[in-house]
């Protein structure tokens, strides 16, 4: 058996404790979880990792890991399911997932969802540590989900279609999020 130096023992997990903030490219991790447990299809939770692995999301959710073995899945995301923190919570652990996250870690849950309280993605100022809880295709969020939502945020629409894909939504949060953090901290890099 092999003793290793106490000293040599806290670098090695210094180490990989700043590893593990950091992102493949070497750039930091925003505190941006993208939840997508409510998501069935293929190509919008492919879209929607690679679109998380691009912005440096500290993880995208998904209610089934089986699904990132899948060649469509591969092909769609463009291998950034070899990049990206991916988590599996199916919808029945979902509830008390999001409860976890809010009430333990500190999160906040931001809805992507139209309703007669909904808030302008254009007047929202995104907290820090963010989950980005997004609905069903055509169906958006369950009402039950509802109460554990800290706000829930709409993007404003011009057309007469009501609705935007679910994995555009996500992007553009993803996106508006990113954009609020690089302007609230311009001497800061997200680099490593």
């Amino acid at each position: 058996m092999q003793i290793i130096p106490l000293d040599l023992l806290q670098l090695t997990i210094a180490e990989s404790l700043k590893r593990s903030s950091l992102n493949s490219a070497g750039f930091k991790k925003q505190s941006l979880i993208i939840c997508a447990s409510l998501i069935d299809k293929i190509p919008n939770l492919a879209g929607l990792t690679r679109t998380a692995e691009i912005f440096a999301a500290e993880k995208i959710v998904i209610p089934n890991r089986a699904i990132i073995r899948r060649d469509d899945f591969k092909s769609m995301s463009v291998g950034a399911g070899d990049h990206v923190d991916i988590e599996e919570c199916r919808v029945e652990h979902l509830m008390g997932w999001l409860g976890k996250m809010r009430n333990e870690k500190g999160y906040k849950i931001v809805g992507i969802e139209q309703t007669s309280s909904s808030v302008s993605i254009t007047d929202l100022k995104f907290p820090a540590k963010v989950v980005i809880l997004l609905g069903k295709e055509k169906e958006g969020i369950p009402v039950d989900f509802l109460d554990l939502i800290d706000v829930c945020v709409e993007i404003p629409q011009f057309g007469i279609i009501r609705s935007l894909n679910v994995h555009v939504s996500g992007a553009l949060a993803i996106w508006d999020y990113t954009k609020q953090q690089l302007l609230d901290n311009p001497d800061v890099s997200i680099e490593g």
